[in-house]
């Protein structure tokens, strides 16, 4: 808080513990001001917080579970009482699963929901008014490649991630001249440890698609923002994936999407127990 009692602009980080949002919140330290780090592993962040400290900015961490009905509040007192406000938030914590949606666990696959979705959607409308009413910040909402198309295997996370672009895309549109910028940033596959947490680095679609750099992620999304873009899609590969879930057809590209992504070694999606390869993919 300054001495006059007013508090202070703080570019907020949601998942700044690793991938992505560790990235960002290292790219947005450049400008020299106050970043909030908010992620599960307070071990994580405090990592991170000594790569921002070193960049010139002032570091606040706060341990969270995002999936938490009473994150964002928490979040908010947590900003309050340290004299600051939300100028930027950068929504980057998600997570995916990849399988059939009636195999994979179904307390996982809800998680999914309230993390990607939920705590997203709770998080940009708390803080959205407060920018709105200073004329000034912005929102940088993570997304995926995977958001342009359907996603057997995994269902749950590219709905998800469709979800976070046209949510985006329309409040982008809604305050195009309030001042504040909503910036969606969809990359196609980055080499963190994500790929092998959701398991889809043993698709073959992963496999295709090179990975980027979550460096080089972070700083096109982070002039994006900005530049107050819209949307922004790292990578010559990505935009061409973009532009071909967009171009052809469902009937098309979701059985192509599907056979990527399932593996003939993988759990039959019918729930037989079986082998894909022995079971359904005869």
């Amino acid at each position: 808080m300054t001495p006059s009692g007013e508090l202070r602009p703080a570019i907020v980080v949601i998942g700044a513990s690793r991938g992505i949002g560790k990235a960002i919140a290292e790219v947005a330290a450049r400008e020299r001001t106050i970043v909030v780090l908010v992620a599960r592993s307070a071990e994580g962040l405090a990592a991170v917080a000594a790569n921002v400290k070193a960049s010139g900015a002032e570091a606040y961490v706060l341990a969270l579970d995002l999936i938490a009905r009473d994150a964002a509040a928490a979040l908010e007192t947590f900003l309050s009482e340290n004299g600051l406000y939300c100028d930027v938030l950068v929504n980057s914590a998600g997570y995916g699963l990849r399988g059939g949606a009636t195999i994979l666990k179904y307390d996982e696959q809800l998680g999914m929901v309230d993390l990607n979705i939920r705590a997203l959607t709770d998080l940009t409308l708390r803080f959205l008014p407060g920018m709105v009413a200073r004329r000034r910040g912005g929102v940088l909402n993570l997304s995926s490649i995977a958001s342009f198309t359907p996603g057997p295997y995994m269902a749950l996370y590219y709905a998800s991630k469709g979800f976070v672009r046209s949510f985006s895309q329309s409040l982008h549109y809604e305050l195009r001249r309030s001042g504040v910028a909503v910036t969606c940033v969809a990359p196609g596959p980055v080499a963190t440890e994500f790929l092998e947490k959701s398991g889809a680095n043993r698709a073959a679609l992963f496999k295709i698609l090179p990975k980027l750099d979550a460096v080089y992620v972070a700083e096109q999304a982070w002039r994006g923002l900005r530049s107050g873009r819209r949307l922004v899609i790292p990578g010559i590969s990505a935009k061409l994936a973009a532009f071909i879930a967009a171009t052809l057809p469902s009937a098309i590209m979701v059985p192509l999407i599907g056979r990527l992504q399932q593996r003939s070694g993988d759990p039959c999606p019918c729930g037989s127990g079986k082998k894909f390869k022995e079971c359904c993919g005869r």
